[in-house]
């Protein structure tokens, strides 16, 4: 178990998808909605596992058609989001999500946080397949129940990830508040640049292949 907490720790300073979207969903909307997003990416992790537990990621490993169409949902889910947000006119010029959220939490805006990290982890079929690989190396064959080792990694796994990715929200939120403040044309800017970071993603995962 501690080896794998130490490789899941050095693995996660290397930015994917999870982190990129919590990061420009902190900067967006605020850290409140960072961590919602976290917590849906979280769930979406959860959903994994279970899966690889099971042994229903095998499917996407063995069949191409099955990874096809889950990568290009995953991809169209996220060039909608980032098409949603180039088209969407800034409410409020000037003020930053930071100092809106700070007063009143909008549970919509937050459930859609939550939705959006969901959906985006669920139909990454890499995540699938990194589970089903990476999980297995580090059950030890003593005679105790792999299906509960896997289920124990597994767990440990999204508790890590939930925590390293609200601490990633609430750094993003206090630097981002400081650039707010001192750029008013970023302010204005943001939502085009998280809708160019939602379509990258989208055009990376379309591009991934099964092997």
């Amino acid at each position: 178990m501690f080896s794998f907490i130490v490789v899941v720790f050095f693995l996660f300073l290397v930015p994917g998808p999870a982190v990129i979207i919590t990061i420009s969903q902190t900067i967006k909307s605020g850290r409140t909605n960072g961590i919602m997003t976290a917590c849906g990416i979280a769930l979406g992790d959860s959903i994994h596992v279970l899966f690889a537990v099971l042994g229903l990621s095998t499917i996407l490993l063995s069949s191409a058609l099955v990874f096809e169409i889950v990568k290009y949902i995953g991809a169209l889910y996220l060039f909608y989001l980032g098409i949603q947000m180039l088209l969407t006119k800034t409410k409020q010029e000037g003020k930053s999500n930071f100092e809106q959220t700070s007063v009143s939490i909008d549970k919509r805006s937050s459930w859609k946080s939550i939705k959006q990290g969901f959906l985006t982890e669920i139909f990454n079929p890499k995540t699938a397949l990194f589970f089903l690989a990476f999980l297995p190396q580090f059950v030890q064959n003593d005679g105790s129940s792999v299906t509960l080792q896997l289920f124990a990694l597994g767990i440990v796994f999204v508790i890590m990830s939930i925590i390293y990715t609200t601490f990633l929200a609430y750094c993003t939120s206090f630097i981002g508040a400081k650039m707010f403040k001192t750029s008013g044309i970023f302010a204005h800017k943001i939502e085009k640049i998280v809708g160019v970071i939602y379509i990258g993603l989208g055009i990376r995962l379309a591009l991934q292949t099964q092997e």
